[in-house]
C-alpha cells in the first residue's frame, strides 16, 4: 500500500475510532473506515425532515420524566376529553407501576402544529442504563429533567455525558418547581456547571431552559410568566431539537436500537430510518458493525409507525421515522436493515458491561417442584437465554453444571427484577448470593467495579452512615449541609460493599435516607468486606411451623415464618442476634400428659415475624445460602442442608484457613 494512502487510511481509522468507540480488531478496521468513508460522502447528500422531531426524556430516577410524558400525551389530543387515563400511561408493565420506576424505555408519539414529534421515555435507574445509551441512537436532542429541589444528581450526570457524547441538542426542563422547597435558580446554575464539567461545546452549553410542573401540566420559559399549559415545551422542542437528517434517495439504512415482542407476531425491532425508506414486503439484509459476518436476507412482513400509545400499521415510512419492524424472527439490538445492493451496517453505542453476577439453578430442595410450573434446567435455560433478546445489559453463561447459569447484570435492581418477572410467569428456582465481577489489570493485579454513592440524610444520621460504609471499604469524598436540616455526602465505595446494604440504611436512617449510586469504573481491590454480623436461625427438622417451637425459637433472633408453614431442614427461618448459625426446632410440640394439656399453648403470645420482600431476602442470604424462589413463596436455605455435611465443610475451611 503507498504510504501516502496508509497514512490517509490510519488517519481516518483514527477519527472514526474516536466517533465510534466500539471495539475494533486489525481485521475490521479496514471495513469500517470503508463505512466511514461512505459516511463522509453521503452527508453531502443529506436533507432534513422538517414535519418530524425525534426527542428523548432522560433525568435521574423519580424526577418526573413518566408523568412528563402523560402531561404531553394529554395537552396533543392523544385523549379524549372525558376518557379516563392512569398516572405514568407510560409505564405499562406490572412491576414499573407498582414500584413507580421504569424499567424499559418506551416509544410514543404526539403531534403539534402538524409536527410529528416521537418521544423516547427513558429508566432512571442507573442498573437500566443500558437502555438509555442505545435509545439515544434513535433520536436527536434530548429533554434533561432535572428535580427543582434535589438538583443534578448521579444519574443526570451518567444520561447527560451520554448525549453530550452522541452530539445531541440538550434542552433542560427543571421540573417540580410547585415543590414548597423547591430552588430553581441554584439548580439551573448546578446543571450548567455539571455541562462544563462534561465538556459541553458552545452549543449545548447554550441550551435552552424551560421551568415546569409536570404533575400540574404547566411549563413556562421563565419563571415569571404565568402558569398555563405545555406550550412552551412544545415550541422549544420545534425550534431547538433538529430535524432528523439523511438522504431520502438513498438505499435503506436503519439501525434496531430496541427489541419488542408480542406472542402474536413475535420479536419486533424498533429504530429510526437513517437513510432512504421501508416498505412493506420488501427485502432487506441485517448486517451488524460488531460482527461483519453477519449477512442474512429477510423480508419485511409489517410495519409500523407510533401515533400515541398506539402502534399504527402503514406500508411505507421515509427517513427520519421511528418505526417497528415485525416479521423478522432473527433481529438483534444492533443491527442494521439494509438495501441488499449496498449493504452498509451503522456503528452501534457500545454498552457499559455488567458487574454483578449471580447463579440461577434449578430449585432442589425437599419443597421442589410442588408451586411452580416451570421447574427444570431445560425451562429455566430458555427463559434466560430468551431475556437476552431484550436486555443488552443482561449476561447469561453456561457452567459445569447442566442445572446452574451464571447471569451478570447492571445490578442488585436489575437482577432481582429479572427474577421477579420468572416468578409471576410461573418458572421455580434458586439463586446466589450477588457477587461482583472481577478483572485483572495488565501487571496481573485484582481490580474490582467501583461506585460513587451520593447519600442525603438527617444530620443527625449522618455519623452511622459513615461508620456502616466505612466497614464495607468506602472513602468519603465530600460532605456539605443544606438549609434543609440534610448533609449530602459523598463515598467512592466497591459495588460488593454496598451489596446488601440499602435495608440496613433505611432501618439506619429512619427511612428518611436516600442513596443513589453510579458505576465509577474498575479499582483496586480493596480487601475483605464481612457481609453480615448476624447468623441464621436454621431449622432442624422438616415438618410444619407450631407455636409451641416459634415461641421458644423468637427468643434466638428475629423470626421470618409464621405458625402452620411448611418448613424443611436446612432452611433458614429468622436471623440470629448473635454472629454464629443456630438450628431450632420449630416443628417442636408440647409433650402432654394428665397435667400439661395442649389448650395452654394458647397463652404462648408469638412476636409477628418479619416477612421478607424479594429485594430484602436477596439483600440477606449469605455466600453459603441460597434463595428459592416459586411463584407462592420466597424461602432462604443452606446451600449443604444436611446438618452434618456443613458442620464437616465448615471444620475443614477453618483448618485451611489456619
Amino acid at each position: 500500500m503507498h504510504t501516502q494512502t496508509r497514512r490517509k487510511l490510519s488517519l481516518e481509522s483514527n477519527v472514526f475510532a474516536a466517533q465510534n468507540p466500539v471495539k475494533q480488531d486489525s481485521h475490521s478496521c479496514v471495513a469500517f473506515v470503508t463505512i466511514y468513508r461512505k459516511e463522509s460522502e453521503r452527508k453531502s447528500m443529506r436533507t432534513k425532515r422538517e414535519d418530524v422531531r425525534n426527542v428523548a426524556i432522560i433525568a435521574h430516577v423519580d424526577h418526573g420524566k413518566t408523568t412528563l410524558v402523560d402531561g404531553l400525551l394529554k395537552q396533543s389530543g392523544v385523549f379524549r376529553e372525558n376518557q379516563e387515563v392512569a398516572e405514568r400511561v407510560m409505564d405499562s408493565n406490572d412491576i414499573e407501576r407498582e414500584r413507580g420506576i421504569t424499567i424499559l424505555s418506551k416509544n410514543t408519539a404526539v403531534f403539534y402544529r402538524d409536527t410529528k414529534i416521537n418521544i423516547v421515555d427513558t429508566p432512571g435507574h442507573a442498573d437500566f442504563g443500558g437502555e438509555v445509551e442505545r435509545v439515544l441512537k434513535m433520536v436527536n436532542g434530548v429533554v434533561l429533567l432535572v428535580d427543582a429541589f434535589e438538583g443534578a444528581m448521579p444519574q443526570t450526570k451518567f444520561v447527560l455525558k451520554k448525549a453530550l457524547e452522541l452530539d445531541l441538542a440538550v434542552i433542560v426542563c427543571i421540573n417540580k418547581i410547585d415543590r414548597p422547597e423547591a430552588r430553581p435558580e441554584q439548580v439551573v446554575d448546578e446543571v450548567l456547571e455539571l455541562l462544563i464539567e462534561l465538556d459541553a461545546s458552545d452549543a449545548q452549553l447554550d441550551c435552552p431552559f424551560i421551568y415546569a410542573s409536570a404533575r400540574d401540566g404547566y411549563a413556562k420559559a421563565d419563571l415569571a410568566d404565568a402558569s398555563k399549559d405545555m406550550t412552551p415545551l412544545f415550541e422549544t422542542i420545534l425550534n431547538h431539537i433538529p430535524a432528523p437528517e439523511g438522504d431520502p434517495d438513498a438505499d435503506t439504512q436503519m439501525l434496531i436500537s430496541t427489541i419488542d415482542y408480542n406472542e402474536y407476531v413475535g420479536r419486533i425491532g424498533v429504530g429510526k430510518i437513517d437513510n432512504g425508506s421501508l416498505r412493506v414486503n420488501q427485502e432487506v439484509v441485517i448486517v451488524n458493525a460488531h460482527d461483519l459476518q453477519k449477512m442474512k436476507k429477510v423480508k419485511v412482513s409489517r410495519l409500523y409507525e407510533f401515533d400515541g400509545l398506539n402502534k399504527a400499521e402503514v406500508q411505507e415510512a421515509g427517513m427520519g421515522s421511528i418505526v417497528a419492524v415485525s416479521g423478522i424472527a432473527d433481529i438483534h439490538i444492533g443491527d442494521t436493515l439494509c438495501s441488499p445492493e449496498h449493504p452498509e451496517p451503522i456503528p452501534f453505542q457500545k454498552i457499559s458491561e455488567p458487574t454483578i453476577a449471580m447463579n440461577f439453578m434449578v430449585n432442589d430442595s425437599p419443597l421442589a417442584g410442588q408451586e411452580g410450573k416451570f421447574v427444570t434446567s431445560r425451562h429455566i435455560r430458555e427463559r434466560l437465554f430468551r431475556e437476552l433478546n431484550t436486555d443488552v445489559s443482561l449476561r447469561v453463561e453456561e457452567t459445569d453444571s447442566a442445572d446452574c447459569f451464571k447471569v451478570s447484570g447492571r445490578g442488585e435492581l436489575h437482577l432481582s427484577v429479572l427474577i421477579e418477572n420468572m416468578r409471576r410467569e410461573g418458572y421455580e428456582f434458586a439463586v446466589s448470593k450477588a457477587e461482583v465481577l472481577y478483572k485483572e489489570d495488565d501487571k496481573g493485579r485484582k481490580l474490582e467495579p467501583m461506585e460513587l454513592a451520593y447519600i442525603d440524610v438527617p444530620e443527625e444520621f449522618s455519623g452511622t452512615v459513615i461508620q456502616k460504609l466505612s466497614l464495607r471499604k468506602g472513602e468519603l469524598q465530600g460532605m456539605s449541609a443544606s438549609d434543609s436540616g440534610y448533609t449530602r455526602m459523598e463515598f467512592a465505595i466497591p459495588a460488593r460493599g454496598l451489596i446488601g446494604y440499602r435495608g440496613e440504611f433505611l432501618t439506619d436512617t429512619k427511612g428518611n435516607g436516600i442513596i443513589n449510586t453510579i458505576f465509577d469504573g474498575y479499582g483496586p481491590y480493596k480487601g475483605d468486606i464481612q457481609y453480615r454480623k448476624q447468623g441464621s436461625l436454621i431449622a432442624f427438622e422438616s415438618g410444619e411451623t407450631i407455636t409451641y417451637g416459634l415461641f421458644n425459637a423468637q427468643e434466638r433472633g428475629l423470626l421470618f415464618v409464621g405458625p402452620g408453614e411448611k418448613v424443611y431442614a436446612g432452611m433458614v427461618i429468622g436471623q440470629n442476634g448473635k454472629s454464629e448459625d443456630v438450628e431450632v426446632n420449630v416443628c417442636k410440640r408440647k409433650q402432654l400428659t394428665n397435667t400439661r394439656a395442649s389448650g395452654s399453648d394458647d397463652a404462648l403470645k408469638l412476636t409477628p415475624p418479619k416477612l421478607l420482600s424479594l429485594e430484602q431476602a436477596l439483600e440477606f442470604i449469605d455466600t453459603d445460602e441460597l434463595l428459592e424462589v416459586t411463584p407462592e413463596n420466597i424461602r432462604i436455605r443452606k446451600r449443604i442442608l444436611d446438618s452434618a455435611m456443613r458442620k464437616r465443610m465448615i471444620h475443614n475451611q477453618k483448618s485451611k484457613a489456619n
